[in-house]
């Protein structure tokens, strides 16, 4: 019997005690919050606005964890930046990509391949060495693969993904992303021989303003101003590969490493540069392919075996094979056969 009447006396004070406190809580309750510079008040103001106000500043919360940057939930340049991600920047590298291709399909009809003026002579000089040649290749194969698994992870979704289903789809840019992470190595180890070998043959000069004045003749047959080991148009791609290449390598290792070196806003500008340059490098690149192999006749022959023909060279790099020449470097065709000259 006591221990239901001390029940009793507890629930009453618990209701008792309610009761008292209901009209404070009310009060607080309709107090109004001050406004801030940023709120909008009045009657018409749903909740709904309200929330969609507070989440336009970065909105942090509290983790236990060491990592502090998990507490920022809501970031507004990262929401910024995946506008210009997902809108502008893919629709600009859409336009230049495309565009370098219908310019050299434009070039190609008109100008058609450039042909040896002369016609090949059958007599052949070393233009590369292996090592030159090695540098050359090791850097434009991983470099392809690269270009190739960087535009996946932009277009990938919109051009494959109807085409391959997700699940392909989705197994082929993971694979992709680990040979663009690793393949980066090859590619700076690439750029590093190609500025040791090359660097000093591609010092501008004043030779190069001539060639530039007149395109290197790419667009007046019978026209090739002189030039050394390399003329303008190649001294271009060297610095492009070498200097943008560069960057875009530094780029690639900040968001390789993210945070080692820079905060969430370092890495997203340095999405940015990484993506931009790259558009640029690979248009840049599409060209230097295009010259070298279906449009202009005999240039594969220097990445190729390493040797050119004779007019070839004195056609499109005069002040070189005249150096060549004085060393004795040129191949007699029964040289090329491999059989005793008469």
């Amino acid at each position: 019997m006591s221990m239901n009447l001390g029940r009793v006396v507890r629930l009453l004070s618990l209701t008792l005690a309610l009761f008292l406190l209901m009209p404070a809580v009310a009060s607080f309750a309709q107090t109004p919050v001050p406004p801030g510079p940023n709120t909008l008040t009045g009657p018409d103001v749903s909740n709904d606005q309200l929330l969609l106000q507070q989440l336009q500043g970065n909105l942090h919360g509290r983790v236990s964890i060491p990592d502090q940057k998990s507490a920022m939930l809501i970031q507004p340049e990262g929401q910024d930046w995946r506008a210009l991600r997902d809108g502008t920047l893919k629709t600009v590298s859409a336009v230049v990509l495309l565009g370098m291709i219908a310019a050299l399909v434009v070039f190609y009809v008109v100008r058609g391949k450039i042909r040896i003026d002369a016609g090949p002579s059958r007599r052949r000089i070393q233009r590369f060495n292996g090592m030159e040649r090695f540098a050359h290749w090791i850097t434009a194969a991983s470099f392809l693969v690269l270009a190739v698994t960087g535009l996946n992870l932009v277009f990938g979704r919109w051009l494959l993904i109807p085409l391959l289903g997700p699940e392909a789809f989705a197994t082929m840019t993971v694979y992709g992303k680990l040979a663009h992470n690793f393949l980066s190595f090859p590619f700076v180890l690439g750029i590093v021989l190609m500025l040791l070998i090359w660097v000093r043959h591609n010092i501008p000069n004043g030779g190069d303003i001539a060639w530039l004045k007149v395109a290197g003749g790419l667009f007046s047959k019978g026209k090739h101003p002189p030039a050394k080991k390399f003329n303008a148009g190649q001294k271009l791609i060297f610095w492009m590969v070498v200097a943008g290449g560069g960057v875009v390598a530094a780029s690639g290792y900040v968001l390789l490493f993210p945070f080692a070196v820079t905060d969430i806003a370092g890495m997203q500008l340095a999405h940015l540069i990484h993506a931009v340059l790259s558009v640029l490098l690979i248009a840049g690149i599409i060209g230097h392919i295009y010259i070298g192999s279906i449009g202009m006749e005999g240039a594969f022959d220097a990445m190729g075996s390493g040797e050119v023909d004779v007019n070839w060279a004195r056609e499109h790099h005069s002040l070189w094979l005249e150096e060549e020449l004085r060393k004795g470097k040129v191949k007699s065709p029964a040289a090329i056969r491999g059989v005793p000259a008469e």
